[in-house]
């Protein structure tokens, strides 16, 4: 019996589904049903990042992202239990329908799962479209008749179509023709093959914690502060003997390798406390950084659970800087900015030139860094009651302190002129940005499809995300990024025992049948630069499209 004696009832899927039509936000873990609505003001991750979860299984992102104290914490938020396997609905912030419950409904608590719910709660939440209505009964035909063989769609098949004066038809089999790839290249997303990876995954994670892997290395950290120190000390020599330049130098390298601990405190890595990592994490992130680690867990939380979605992950929504997948020439909503992400005239020239603006304005992207920390504490987006409430005004002073000792000490200060100090910043701020390219590598070139909400956790990772290959001593230039496929799996995990996990993580995937992907650095770089041109060269033929509708006064026909 749980303790104080409270037992909960067995609800059935009709039932939880009526609780989420009436705005209940209902996850389930470990085969309860946590009723989060009084939760989300309080969630330090943001409350973006429990809406992705409504009406799923989200045991394993729980478990990945959350300590064993969070995870007994949750459980106050039980209000019923479920019987046998779950399969999930598509939540509501991701165009989810959810149906009252009727009167002549079946009640059993072992519902078994019929097929058609699936379609009943699987709209995207962009404009109104066949593709992904198509889709979802193609690949729900896959699974009831294995010797079915999948179809691949290609553009050219689009052999009649009603009129389309926006392009839509092309983007659609665009689409289809990405989704047929992936089902053809990963396990089938049927609920049966989904949760015996699940299965073997959460195997593979007790494995791990078997192994101690999630125990932190004391020393290796001795070393990374030795080499903060000692960046931050040729720093000011530099200045003091005029060497602004080499000065500027070592203090964006400093940057550089200190996001990689604020990124580890973040993720609760270094000592599995969340308010003693959240302290790391704010000294170092914004003390001396100048960014907001709150509006980062906001954001990478997110990320970590609707990986390179396009409406929902913000570390792909760029426009109109840049589009790593065509469906962002549809104009989409960004469920995570709350605003239409316009492919207007301004993102038509920019996209143009992606692949070659790509590497200079990722030079400039920490100053855009320090726009969006701003946007978070100034809205106030973090909690405002809770456990993380006072975070804020710590980010605050933070945010003070940082721009006391730079802005005022340093570019004030110790530097003779107005030019001197505009290359010390620029210097400086090139210098650190090898990390928003180490940061979108592992992603841009990956699937941005949606292959529906059975997709279990560990498959999802990997197969949006890369690793790239280098060698032991390169790591710490890295900073663990290079692996990033292994840290999507396990967030948590302390960054320096992430190289012992991929052996595991590689005899995983040949067991499970997912492909690991794996890298080199050049071949990286390659494969995203790749991408943002095959885009360029999508948005070209989608203008065409349209110009020859025009020109045929809205007949829209072959596509090749």
């Amino acid at each position: 019996m749980p303790p104080g004696g409270r037992t909960y009832p067995c609800l059935s899927r009709r039932e939880v589904e009526n609780l989420i039509a009436k705005g209940h936000k209902i996850v389930i873990f470990n085969q309860h049903v946590l009723k989060v609505d009084p939760w989300l003001p309080y969630h330090p991750g943001g409350e973006k990042a429990l809406l992705h979860m409504v009406g799923k299984d989200a045991t394993d992102e729980i478990q990945a992202l959350h300590s064993t104290d969070a995870q007994e914490q949750m459980l106050r938020y039980r209000v019923g239990k479920i019987d046998g396997v779950w399969a999930n609905f598509t939540p509501p912030i991701q165009g989810g329908f959810f149906r009252p419950l009727l009167n002549a409904d079946n009640l059993d608590c072992k519902d078994p799962y019929v097929p058609k719910d699936l379609t009943s709660s699987a709209s995207s939440s962009r404009s109104p479209s066949p593709v992904f209505d198509d889709e979802a009964e193609r690949v729900r035909r896959r699974r009831l008749a294995k010797d079915h063989p999948p179809r691949t769609a290609s553009i050219s098949s689009q052999s009649s179509m009603e009129p389309d004066t926006t392009g839509m038809s092309y983007l659609d089999a665009l689409t289809r023709e990405e989704i047929s790839l992936d089902i053809d290249r990963y396990p089938e997303v049927d609920l049966a093959t989904q949760q015996e990876i699940a299965a073997k995954f959460r195997d593979l994670n007790r494995r791990i914690i078997d192994q101690g892997l999630y125990e932190c290395s004391r020393t290796a950290y001795v070393y990374e502060c030795c080499r903060y120190f000692g960046l931050f000390a040729a720093m000011f020599i530099s200045l003091m003997y005029g060497q602004y330049a080499l000065g500027a130098f070592c203090l964006g390298l400093a940057w550089h390798q200190l996001v990689f601990l604020a990124h580890d405190a973040g993720h609760l890595a270094i000592t599995h406390d969340y308010q003693i990592d959240t302290l790391i994490g704010i000294f170092v992130a914004d003390f001396i950084g100048g960014l907001s680690l709150g509006w980062w867990k906001r954001n990478h939380n997110v990320h970590h659970i609707v990986t390179n979605a396009p409406e929902h992950d913000p570390d792909i929504e760029h426009m109109p800087l840049f589009a790593v997948t065509h469906r962002l020439l549809e104009s989409l909503r960004s469920s995570y900015y709350d605003r239409v992400m316009e492919y207007d005239a301004v993102a038509k020239a920019l996209l143009k030139i992606q692949a070659w603006t790509y590497y200079p304005l990722l030079a400039l992207g920490r100053f855009n860094l320090y726009r969006l920390s701003w946007d978070y504490i100034i809205a106030r987006r973090g909690p405002r009651r809770g456990p993380g409430a006072w975070h804020w005004y710590l980010e605050i002073c933070g945010q003070l302190f940082f721009w006391a000792w730079f802005g005022y000490g340093i570019l004030y200060k110790m530097l003779p002129d107005g030019w001197t100090r505009f290359m010390f910043v620029m210097v400086s701020h090139v210098t650190s940005s090898p990390l928003h390219v180490q940061i979108v590598l592992s992603h841009f070139a990956m699937s941005t499809c949606d292959l529906g909400p059975q997709e279990s956790f560990a498959q999802r990772m990997l197969r949006t995300t890369m690793d790239v290959e280098c060698p032991p001593w390169l790591d710490f230039i890295h900073g663990g990024l290079q692996f990033q496929a292994i840290h999507h799996l396990f967030p948590r995990m302390p960054r320096h025992n992430l190289r012992k996990t991929q052996r595991l993580v590689v005899e995983f995937c040949q067991e499970v049948g997912i492909p690991y992907a794996l890298y080199g650095f050049a071949d990286a770089n390659k494969a995203v630069i790749g991408r943002l041109a095959e885009v360029s060269r999508q948005a070209a033929i989608l203008a065409k499209c349209q110009q020859t509708v025009a020109r045929n006064g809205g007949v829209f026909g072959h596509h090749h």
